[in-house]
């Protein structure tokens, strides 16, 4: 044991081109579906390596996600073609009792700037953060999980609790927000968002830490907590409640302290979203409407909770309501353009799909998924970098793909020492 210590460090990029601003980062990912993964998936379009440990015969559960991209008697999760794009798959039984997993892991985490996990139970695999350190003193640890670390305190019993998307957004206080006032119930959002607000916030701490190092600072934990994720979005909610006593509550799709702002339904059944906030959109907003803007003037009808709870106020929202009921969604969205006042439509994915605007700016983009072996096409970049542009080197990968790569290369094991491991099922 301890050849990690023999072993020389082979700097990224090694398997993949060199481009964007994060070239030359290399992540080892123990985590599976999207807080954690979506996090590197983010980072590796800026050109930083990923290598994900998947298990043998098993792999992340993502690449079953329903609905599947069928070809052939092929099919994988449309979500995995979309964002397990620009990773490497290499598997391993990760349980640190058996010694050739252990040298394994420890030899990746020598080659590694970041390790990055979601497992929760590390300890139980023989996975220590002082291990980790021994070997790679700048390397730095990014948990993901539902409630944190015990490390930055928080009960411990809480912080070993399972999460997922849905449980992120209800314990995090946005479940609580999200829907119409009583007697309606709370709802959550759809499309995983918890998983991806958290998985951004996963990338900044990297990214942070990151920054650290190449200073010449030490490596260090992130802690990424899904709840405190989604309690860091929530506008104003904590300082109403912690300086004023007030627990905000649901509003619905009126916004309850300026007008107008929210979500009407137009003649034809679409709908129409209206922010306009401030006196000199308001007042745009009024000649758009062609009322008396002496009469419903800002501060009487606009400005405020009570002004807009007025009877004045009311009496506003019900003009537009009636204004826009009486036009197409694109009518009313089209006039209230004309006047700068801000406005849009409710879109479908197929919508958005076939308005050329977003091909203008490159936001779909074709490469060829592994598993399938065809191209797809799928969501493209954000943000826009115009000096160190991302780019996807590689589709989604097969399973175990790149495991005798990184084994050869990176870690410099023979054939036949991996095919002992292969016998041994510690890899594919």
């Amino acid at each position: 044991m301890g050849r990690w210590k023999n072993i020389e460090k082979i700097p990224a990029p090694h398997f993949i081109p060199k481009y964007g601003p994060l070239s030359g980062m290399r992540i080892l990912m123990s985590a599976t579906v999207v807080a954690a993964p979506f996090g590197a998936a983010l980072l590796s379009e800026m050109g930083a390596e990923i290598i994900q440990i998947e298990l043998p015969d098993i792999g992340d559960p993502f690449r079953r996600q329903y609905p599947p991209i069928v070809e052939g008697d092929k099919e994988i999760s449309a979500g995995w073609v979309q964002n397990a794009r620009n990773r490497l798959s290499f598997t391993l039984n990760t349980n640190m009792k058996y010694p050739e997993s252990k040298e394994i892991f420890l030899s990746l985490i020598k080659n590694s700037d970041v390790w990055l996990e979601n497992m929760v139970w590390i300890d139980k695999l023989g996975i220590s953060e002082e291990m980790l350190f021994e070997v790679n003193p700048k390397l730095i640890i990014a948990h993901v999980s539902g409630f944190g670390r015990p490390q930055f305190g928080g009960t411990p019993d809480i912080c070993n609790k399972p999460s997922y998307d849905n449980i992120g957004q209800a314990e995090g206080g946005y479940t609580f927000l999200n829907g119409f006032p009583e007697p309606s119930p709370p709802t959550f959002a759809a499309a995983f968002y918890n998983d991806y607000l958290t998985a951004m916030f996963t990338a900044l701490g990297i990214a942070a830490a990151y920054a650290n190092v190449l200073k010449g600072g030490m490596g260090q934990v992130v802690d990424i907590a899904q709840v405190e994720a989604q309690a860091r979005v929530l506008d104003d909610a904590w300082t109403v409640w912690a300086n004023m006593g007030i627990v905000k509550k649901r509003f619905g799709n009126k916004v309850p302290i300026f007008q107008p702002g929210g979500i009407y339904r137009a003649k034809d059944g679409r709908y129409l979203s209206i922010g306009a906030f401030g006196n000199a959109v308001y007042s745009r907003f009024i000649k758009a409407l062609d009322l008396d803007l002496d009469y419903f003037n800002y501060d009487a009808a606009g400005a405020t909770r009570e002004a807009v709870s007025s009877p004045i106020g009311q009496e506003l929202e019900a003009k537009t309501k009636a204004w826009i009921e009486a036009r197409t969604a694109e009518e009313a969205h089209q006039h209230l353009k004309q006047f700068k006042v801000p406005s849009g439509i409710a879109k479908t994915t197929e919508e958005i799909y076939n308005d050329p605007h977003w091909h203008s700016r490159g936001n779909f983009i074709k490469y060829t998924d592994e598993t399938l072996g065809k191209e797809v096409e799928a969501f493209g970049f954000v943000p826009k970098l115009s000096g160190t542009p991302q780019r996807v080197w590689r589709g989604s990968p097969r399973l175990g793909q790149d495991t005798d790569a990184v084994l050869s290369q990176l870690l410099q094991y023979s054939d036949a020492e991996i095919a002992a491991f292969r016998g041994k099922g510690i890899i594919d």
